[in-house]
């Protein structure tokens, strides 16, 4: 039994104002890995091209992960919060207006921006308001966003059959921040006890066993993103899909992040968080040979799926765990772990690009094994490191 357990999990109205943010967040930084196909069409970009696009967004949230918990000192946590979307919604704007390269590159760095200094808030906010109860709450907040990411491949998808084409999708954004703002323009967003009781001059210093797990976070993040990426050009490249049909396809990732982190969050209520992940990590290395290996798209589809449903918890378990172990200090630990995220994100897809320019997609998708063993083993370390050895004495 976990000690979430004990407690009843109550959602206030800033639970659910952080839920609906993440949707949003997660609902507009997830139009890169549709709109690949279309963007290295429009602009004529090779796989290590291509793959500049995430590294965009990834040096965003490493400068977020690098700042974030000064600014929140110095201009308070709700000024970040909107202005974070604010900066998302324009950046998306910028991209669906771009006829030149550079300026996609903008418009992807302050997605990755904006994006980032509001997710940082959002999981400090969310640690703060539940305390063991944090990976409820971060899971559930996941699987908001994993619904909003959900529609993104299809909306696009529908775009591309229209007069519009994909450009459109840049409305949807601003959209959904109005939507979001008109009913919690003045719900209150306190900041942390902790940063209220210290000067920011004041360092915390972060254990050994947080930054094993900010090793494990990067891995998994780095998986999951070298599928967010490249699986719509996979199946389009490799398993023989249309772009469009390759497009929707790709649809069953984030639905199965979707079910995935669903019932994470009902396991969580009666398993240790440790036990999940390891689940999780088994789960999807046993996906993700189907989906790199299949010969017939509808087992690729398939595996992709599988695969889905493993990684879905992988981010929200690991998270839990690290912050749990910052002793309070979650504005650190959140912007700690978008630091991990950013340097996953700028490294894995990019990493990935250049591999299959050398070597071919299908190929350089191996890599994607090396991400999930290299999490395992250390998660495996840390769970029964002590009892593994005093056995081999």
């Amino acid at each position: 039994m976990t000690s979430s357990s004990l407690h009843p999990f109550v959602r206030n109205r800033l639970t659910w104002l952080a839920y609906a943010m993440l949707a949003y967040i997660g609902f507009s930084q997830a139009i890169l890995g549709p709109l690949m196909p279309f963007l290295r069409s429009d602009f004529g970009l090779n796989y290590t091209q291509g793959g500049f696009l995430p590294a965009a967004i990834a040096v965003g949230l490493v400068f977020s992960g690098l700042i974030a918990d000064w600014l929140a000192h110095h201009i308070s946590r709700r000024v970040l919060f909107w202005s974070g979307g604010l900066v998302l919604a324009m950046s998306v704007t910028v991209l669906g207006l771009s006829r030149q390269f550079w300026l996609v590159i903008i418009s992807v760095l302050g997605m990755g921006i904006g994006g980032s200094l509001t997710q940082i808030m959002i999981q400090a906010l969310l640690s703060d308001q539940h305390g063991e109860g944090r990976a409820i709450a971060l899971t559930e907040a996941n699987v908001a966003a994993s619904l909003a990411t959900t529609f993104t491949p299809f909306v696009i998808g529908i775009l591309e059959t229209t007069a519009a084409g994909w450009r459109a999708i840049s409305m949807f954004a601003v959209m959904l921040l109005l939507l979001l703002a008109v009913p919690f323009r003045d719900a209150p967003i306190p900041d942390s006890a902790r940063m209220r009781s210290q000067s920011s001059a004041v360092k915390s210093h972060l254990s050994f066993s947080f930054w094993l797990y900010w090793m494990v976070l990067f891995f998994v993040v780095a998986a999951e993103m070298t599928l967010a990426v490249w699986a719509t050009d996979f199946l389009s490249s490799v398993a023989g899909l249309s772009r469009t049909n390759a497009v929707l396809a790709f649809g069953s990732f984030p639905a199965a992040m979707l079910i995935g982190r669903f019932g994470g969050s009902r396991l969580m209520r009666r398993w240790p968080n440790q036990t999940l992940l390891l689940a999780a990590l088994g789960l999807t290395l046993v996906g993700f040979p189907i989906f790199w290996l299949s010969r017939l798209a509808v087992f690729n589809i398939f595996g992709l799926f599988i695969t889905g449903l493993g990684i879905a918890n992988l981010y929200p378990l690991t998270l839990s765990v690290a912050v749990g172990l910052a002793a309070g200090h979650t504005n650190q630990a959140s912007a700690r772990a978008s630091l991990g995220v950013g340097t996953a994100l700028l490294t894995a897809p990019l990493l990935l690009g250049w591999l299959a320019d050398r070597f071919g997609l299908q190929n350089a998708y191996g890599i994607f094994l090396v991400f999930i063993i290299a999490a395992f083993t250390v998660v495996v370390n840390k769970a029964f490191g002590r009892r593994i050895r005093q056995i081999l004495r």
